[in-house]
């Protein structure tokens, strides 16, 4: 059930295929709405970034996996290039 919309990141939107996922499971949306906005926006990007469908695909089902485990941020990524960093 669709109650209200889940929180985006700080540079991206909620894209509807990873908010489809988010919402499929209440571990992983309790997890998403847990992290900070920041946060956030990392798992959008990092998803966001994938070049291919099957790609993204995997990174989606990655990203509930690893939510669901606690994790915060996605691993061995260098982070979202979108952002501001340090004011520069």
């Amino acid at each position: 059930m669709e109650s209200s919309a889940l929180p985006a990141g700080t540079v991206h939107e909620l894209p509807d295929d990873l908010g489809i996922a988010v919402r499929e499971d209440d571990t992983v949306r309790t997890a998403w709405e847990a992290i900070t906005p920041l946060a956030r926006n990392e798992w959008i990007c990092w998803i966001e970034d994938a070049k291919k469908a099957e790609t993204r695909s995997r990174r989606i089902a990655r990203a509930e996996v690893e939510l669901a485990a606690g994790k915060r941020r996605p691993c061995c990524w260098p982070g979202c290039s979108h952002r501001e960093r340090n004011g520069k």
